[in-house]
């Protein structure tokens, strides 16, 4: 049976919507309110923890599970402005900064204030600099230069911009004829809409569940406590809706749903992710089972936390994390679906 067709264009929207606004660890508010609002309009009723964290029953009986993406992304802050009016940045998240060279963004003031600006290495025309290609990218050479009228510290300073402020990274969202979507934040953003498009087809298209089913999404898994707390009290299991990592031998691609079995914190549940595996090889899904060896999920910090509960890891193959990265609408379906089976 072909996959609905409105259903996939709600993953595409509800992906692109997410991606296009700005929220790196600790500046998720904006996409909050829209989880919120989407949430709320398809009859649900989500709370919110202390750390802000949206959490939301979407209905069923026993054997409580929760599904836990997030929609934290990386970004940046203000560490200090130049005597040039240049900002120096702290980074929020890991990535390296050749990631981001060249890109633009918007500088978020403390007042609600936001200017543009761009990552430009400290002295980037060639014709001037023979080392613009061979130069240390780091913090102390990797600038914001402001879309304003300013040559020293005091300018900037006039227009409120001040350390401590956040800066966003234009996700240049693109979804092509072909069903590619290219973005930045595709991690964590993909799931998440792959999580609200599954709420919306629970309550509208009457999508009957097998189990009591909640949905988490996290606001600091970027910075490693996303999954900390805020995780219902009586689930028997949790899965991390996060990306599947593409590259070096590992098999997952940007087409199919990636089940983890270990990642750098180790080993997920043995007859959690056996299940997994046995519904998406029972329901024909293109699925990939593999190691991620430089990753940790949600999920993991919930266990270290300290809550017993079985643990899984899958998520839509995405291609170069961390960076401009992309994936396939097929992916996003082939999650969608594994989720949808294992609950009904």
């Amino acid at each position: 049976m072909p996959f609905p067709k409105k259903i996939e264009e709600k993953l595409q929207r509800y992906v692109e919507d997410l991606c296009n606004i700005p929220s790196p660890s600790g500046f998720t508010k904006e996409a909050e309110k829209y989880l919120i609002k989407k949430l709320t309009g398809f009859g649900y009723k989500p709370v919110q923890t202390k750390k802000n964290s949206v959490v939301v029953d979407l209905g069923g009986k026993g054997k409580p599970i929760c599904f836990a993406a997030h929609i934290d992304t990386l970004g940046a802050m203000v560490r200090a402005i130049k005597p040039n009016s240049r900002l120096r940045i702290t980074k929020i998240g890991g990535y390296p900064e050749n990631y981001i060279e060249t890109e633009n963004c918007i500088i978020h003031t403390r007042t609600g204030k936001e200017f543009t600006g761009t990552f430009q290495i400290s002295n980037p025309s060639l014709h001037v600099n023979r080392e613009a290609g061979t130069q240390k990218r780091d913090d102390t050479t990797l600038e914001v230069f402001i879309d304003e009228k300013v040559k020293k510290k005091e300018d900037v300073e006039k227009l409120g911009i001040s350390p401590g402020d956040f800066i966003s990274f234009d996700s240049r969202t693109r979804i092509t004829k072909t069903g590619f979507i290219k973005s930045r934040h595709l991690d964590d953003k993909a799931s998440a809409g792959i999580l609200l498009a599954l709420a919306e087809s629970i309550k509208n298209e009457k999508l009957k569940i097998k189990r009591k089913v909640y949905l988490v999404f996290t606001v600091y898994e970027e910075v490693g406590h996303g999954g900390a707390a805020g995780i219902p009290l009586d689930i028997d299991e949790m899965i991390s809706v996060d990306m599947g990592a593409v590259g070096d031998d590992l098999s997952t691609d940007e087409f199919k749903v990636s089940i983890c079995a270990k990642d750098s914190n180790g080993p997920y549940d043995y007859d959690l992710t056996n299940t997994l595996i046995k519904i998406a090889k029972a329901k024909k899904l293109n699925y990939a089972v593999d190691i991620y060896p430089f990753y940790g999920s949600d999920v993991d910090v919930t266990l270290s936390a300290g809550y017993d509960i079985k643990h899984g890891l899958i998520g839509p193959g995405v291609f170069a994390s961390h960076g401009y990265e992309r994936t396939h609408t097929e992916a996003l379906i082939n999650t969608y679906l594994l989720i949808k089976y294992f609950i009904s």
